[in-house]
Formats: structure tokens, sequence, C-alpha cells
């Protein structure tokens, strides 16, 4: 989050057989999700392909939401996470030394796959990004949003690369809470608490390994829409009023996470 969010593990009563949640705040939530925590660096050589985060995209500011977001860092070292097993070819990480304009002995990657704990818990700690990326699909005003805390439950990590990435995306989209605060209207929050849970998308009610595989497996055949927290909390900062929307779904988490009575 390029050190404007913080990330704890905590326990967590919210759901009774997943008793762990990770917990996200930033008082600079568009800056510290979109501009950094974001996986939007398309990077890819031959077979390989990963999509990079993290304080060194606002560096190479590669991507057309700089440009909305204003925004470009300067630095000798770059770090960039990368949800993959695989260590990058040279050709990418010599793309990445020229794009960010950093020495390549200046780089770090962190590789962080679906599979494995570490990979497991950098996902569900998007659940604030997650809700910062629909506001900004949403066309919401970015610069009306102020402050941000989320919370998901951490979901045990699966050794098949499809069921993995289920659980924890569903950690989000079933289990996922987040509570924004804004300028503007009661009406523009109350419009954005609608609009914002992830039950607002036709592709919401299964776990997501289910409609991950019904499109073949590509992306962009889902619905962005879905891709939210289960459930929303905008506070209106000019008036005091706070508006819900979307649900916890605790049986669709315990049918994703492989739970069985």
């Amino acid at each position: 989050m390029g050190g404007l969010g913080h990330v704890q593990l905590q326990s967590s009563t919210a759901f009774p057989h997943w008793p762990w949640a990770l917990s996200v705040h930033s008082n600079n939530p568009v800056l510290s999700c979109l501009g950094s925590q974001y996986a939007g660096w398309s990077l890819s050589h031959e077979k390989f392909f990963s999509l990079g985060s993290g304080p060194g995209r606002a560096l190479a500011g590669r991507e057309e939401l700089y440009k909305e977001l204003g925004y470009k860092d300067q630095a000798d070292a770059a770090v960039l996470v990368l949800e993959s097993d695989k260590v990058p070819p040279v050709e990418v990480i010599e793309k990445v030394a020229r794009d960010t304009g950093v020495a390549i002995d200046k780089l770090t990657f962190i590789l962080t796959p679906t599979r494995s704990l570490a990979g497991t818990v950098q996902i569900v700690a998007r659940v604030l990004e997650v809700a910062l990326h629909k506001i900004h699909t949403l066309h919401f005003p970015l610069e009306h949003v102020v402050d941000g805390i989320a919370s998901a439950p951490l979901p045990p990590p699966a050794p098949d690369f499809l069921i993995g990435m289920g659980r924890t995306n569903d950690a989000i989209l079933f289990g996922g809470h987040a509570h924004i605060f804004v300028k503007g209207s009661d009406e523009a929050a109350a419009k954005l608490a609608q609009e914002l849970p992830s039950s607002a998308s036709r592709d919401y009610g299964r776990p997501f390994a289910e409609v991950f595989k019904a499109v073949n497996m590509d992306f962009y055949k889902i619905d962005p829409l879905l891709f939210s927290p289960a459930a929303v909390t905008v506070t209106a900062l000019e008036s005091g009023r706070s508006f819900t929307g979307g649900k916890l779904d605790a049986a669709l988490l315990d049918q994703s996470f492989g739970y069985s009575a």
C-alpha cells in the first residue's frame, strides 16, 4: 500500500467457522489502494504473465489510471508484488528497470503464489482496494473519498489453483465489509451504498470458482461489478448520516472454504 495503509491479522467472531480476519485501513485510500495495491501493471514475456502491484507501479506510470490520479513517484529503488510462483524472466526484469528508471539491482519482486498462505493473505488484504476499484468503475468521484476501513475472513489455502483463487475472491465477495467515508450529498452516498456491494452484480450467488469455470476461465466474461465487498457502509461526512448495502453470507463462505459439518 505504499506506506499509506495498515493491514492487521486479528481474531474475529463474524463467521463461526473462520476465526481469523484481515483488517485494512487507509486515510488516503485512493492513492494507497489504486495507486499502489491494485494489480494493474500487465507484465508478460512468452509463457510468463503476471499482474504487478505495489509502489513500483507509480514509478513507471504505465497505466491510464495514473493520468486520472495525477500522480507519479520518483525513487532509486522499487518493489513489485507478483501473484506468481515463477521468477520473472530477464526480459520482464529489464522492462521494469527501463520503465521505472531503477537499476536492476535495486528492484525487488515479491512472489505470492495463489496456493500459498502468503498469496491468500495478500489477496484478501485487498478488500478495501476492491471497494475502491468498484467505486472507480461506478464513476463515483474519487476526490470525494476521504477514508476507508475494511475487513474480510482469512480462508484456508488450497492446493488447487482454481479453488485457491475462488476462496480468496469469495472471502471478499461473501465475507468482506467495507466502511467508506465520503464528501458530497446524502443522495450520492446512499446510491453508492446500494450499488457498491457484490450482490449488485448479475453473477453474484455462486462460489467464484464456479463462476470462473462457467466462462472458461476468462476474467473478461465475468461481470466486473461482481468484484466488491459483500457488505458496505457509506458515511456522508457533511451530514453524519450512514447508509448500508449488501450482506455477509456465511453459508456461501462455508461452501467455498471447504467446510463440512
